[in-house]
């Protein structure tokens, strides 16, 4: 009787969720589906919803305790939302959302069940886009970065060169590293599948943060020579060659490649800790 009144509830509080944020939910997909940075979005609640079915059995055997704690998270996440829609914050409303979801969980079961959803709960963070000011932040010096980068590579290979900001002039070309062309977008999404899959191949905590924290600078890495090589090859084969059909497929192979780093990266973390614990073995055998 118990279960079917959670049940019950839970019915009801997904369609209240619904309803609330049915105007918060339209902008989210809206920007999921016109803005490149942010088209992950649509893979991280499908994979937050088979995190928390992979828990089935667990969540099935933990005792329900509600904590009236929820209830203060609940009315906390409801006045964000209200922030935000005062303040046309989106970011505010979008994370109120997250807020609401846990303290329903909290208020109905208890500290138990949420401690099982926290990991769940808090990668849907990943589908709330980067606040505007935040974004400027990070993408602006991404692009000085992957720009002075190709400079110095161009430089290397002896290619005359001149940057100004994030443009590099060329003898027949002039190319401009602008915010699509940062890193930005590979860095989000790339950080985003370190995250899964430091997950599901890795069981250590310390080697998941290592993993997700080897993303951002192999994504930079990675961009830098995307910049680089579109240089080399607008030396070699005119300005056409940084656009069209080369620019994208240089952008897929980027990112293959800054993935097959992360697989690496993984593997050697799984070398190291194999041989802890032979030396482990060894002693205890001494």
């Amino acid at each position: 009787m118990k279960r079917l009144g959670l049940w019950a509830s839970l019915v009801l509080a997904i369609a209240a969720f619904g309803y609330l944020y049915r105007a918060v939910i339209d902008k989210l997909v809206y920007d999921w589906a016109n803005d490149g940075n942010y088209s992950h979005g649509f893979l991280i609640v499908p994979i937050a919803a088979y995190l928390v079915w992979e828990r089935r059995k667990r969540l099935a055997e933990t005792p329900i305790e509600p904590s009236v704690f929820g209830l203060v998270l609940l009315v906390g996440s409801l006045t964000t939302l209200t922030a935000g829609i005062l303040g046309a914050e989106l970011f505010l409303s979008r994370v109120s959302m997250i807020g609401v979801v846990a303290g329903a969980v909290l208020f109905t079961t208890g500290w138990r069940v949420l401690r099982l959803l926290a990991f769940p709960l808090a990668f849907l963070l990943l589908m709330v886009p980067i606040p505007a000011i935040i974004f400027n932040q990070i993408a602006f010096p991404l692009q000085l970065l992957a720009s002075r980068g190709a400079e110095l590579t161009l430089s290397t290979f002896e290619i005359p060169v001149l940057r100004e900001g994030n443009v590099i002039v060329l003898a027949n070309t002039s190319l401009e590293v602008a915010e699509a062309c940062s890193g930005i977008r590979s860095l989000i999404s790339l950080v985003t599948l370190a995250i899964v899959y430091g997950y599901f191949t890795d069981d250590r905590l310390w080697a998941r943060v290592v993993l997700t924290l080897a993303a951002v600078p192999v994504a930079v890495l990675a961009n830098a020579v995307r910049v680089a090589g579109t240089g080399v090859a607008a030396h070699y084969y005119g300005p056409e060659a940084a656009e069209g059909f080369f620019h994208t497929f240089s952008g897929w192979m980027l990112f293959v490649v800054a993935f097959v780093m992360l697989f690496a990266i993984q593997k050697l973390l799984g070398v190291g800790s194999a041989a802890g614990r032979s030396r482990d073995m060894r002693v205890a055998e001494v």
